[in-house]
């Protein structure tokens, strides 16, 4: 199974948002983006969730994904 990374924080930062405001703007739950964004490495991840954060962000799923292990 893959490990990956979401790449939620660079986005906000990028933005100049908190995670509250991802949270608000996707509608996706805070403690969802707060684990997303804090996370080292994960093997599940809610897609609904990557696909609010990414219309959120305006880019594509793939861009919020960071392959760690295959």
């Amino acid at each position: 199974m893959g490990i990956i990374r979401l790449r939620v924080r660079e986005f906000a930062d990028q933005r100049g948002w908190t995670l509250k405001e991802v949270s608000t703007r996707s509608g996706v739950p805070y403690t969802t983006v707060t684990t997303y964004a804090k996370s080292l490495g994960m093997s599940t991840v809610d897609y609904t969730a990557l696909q609010k954060l990414a219309r959120t962000f305006d880019i594509l799923v793939e861009d919020l994904v960071e392959i760690l292990e295959d």
